[in-house]
């Protein structure tokens, strides 16, 4: 995979995570604090794969 497309991916993944965060914030309930958790998980996990490069 080239590195321009990966880094498409990665915004995109970006910004679908965040609005997870976003959506999960508007309520309280249990079902929406799944959804944030899960855009959570997807920074972290976006986080790691950007960094690992860097070790």
């Amino acid at each position: 995979m080239s590195d321009l497309t990966k880094n498409i991916v990665m915004a995109v993944l970006f910004v679908f995570f965040l609005a997870l965060i976003f959506i999960g914030q508007k309520t309280i309930s249990r079902m929406n604090l799944v959804i944030m958790l899960v855009g959570l998980a997807g920074l972290l996990g976006l986080l790691y794969v950007y960094n690992r490069k860097y070790k």
